[in-house]
C-alpha cells in the first residue's frame, strides 16, 4: 500500500522511502518539490558528476540520510509520476512537508543533513530530473566497473 492507503507503490530501490508523519505547516515563499532517494554511494558520484559538468550549477539541494545510507536530491513536483531510474525512488510530497524554503537551517527530515543545503547552491532551487537521470546512469556504471575491477584482483 502507498501512505495514503490508495494503492501499491512501485519502487526500484533497494530501500523504502519513508512517510511524513510530521509535515510541517508550509513556508512562506516556499514551493514544493518532490524528493528522489539514491543509496549514498552512487548518490556522491552523481553529484561529483554533476558538480564537474559544463554547467555546476546544475545540482539542486541534496540531503543526506545517515541511518538509511541514502541520498535525497530535490527536483521539480510532478517528477514523481515518471520516475523510473532503477535502484533510486521518488517520493512525491504533493505539496504536503518537503519544501524548498529560499534558506534552511535545518534540515527538513529528522536524523538527515544538508549535504548541499539550499542556501549554497547558488539560486538552483531543485535539480533538472533529465540531468539527474544521466548523471545516477553514469555514477551507476562507474560504480559497477570499480566494483568489477575490486573483484577481480581478489
Amino acid at each position: 500500500m502507498d501512505i495514503n492507503g490508495t494503492g501499491t507503490t512501485t519502487t526500484t530501490a533497494r530501500h523504502r522511502p519513508t512517510p511524513d508523519l510530521g509535515s510541517p505547516p508550509p513556508s512562506a515563499g516556499a514551493s514544493p518539490c518532490d524528493l528522489v532517494t539514491v543509496p549514498a554511494r552512487q548518490g556522491l558520484e552523481a553529484v561529483d558528476i554533476l558538480r564537474r559538468a559544463a554547467a555546476p550549477a546544475a545540482v539542486g539541494p541534496v540531503l543526506h540520510d545517515g541511518p538509511c545510507d541514502t541520498l535525497g536530491f530535490l527536483v521539480p513536483p510532478g517528477t514523481a509520476a515518471a520516475w523510473d531510474v532503477p535502484g533510486s525512488a521518488c517520493t512525491e510530497t504533493n505539496g504536503r512537508g518537503l519544501r524548498v524554503p529560499g534558506v534552511v537551517a535545518e534540515p527538513p527530515l529528522s536524523g538527515s543533513g544538508w549535504l548541499l543545503p539550499p542556501d549554497a547552491v547558488d539560486a538552483v532551487p531543485v535539480t533538472d530530473p533529465a540531468v539527474l537521470r544521466v548523471a545516477l546512469g553514469e555514477a551507476a556504471r562507474l560504480i559497477e566497473a570499480a566494483d568489477g575491477i575490486t573483484e577481480a584482483g581478489r
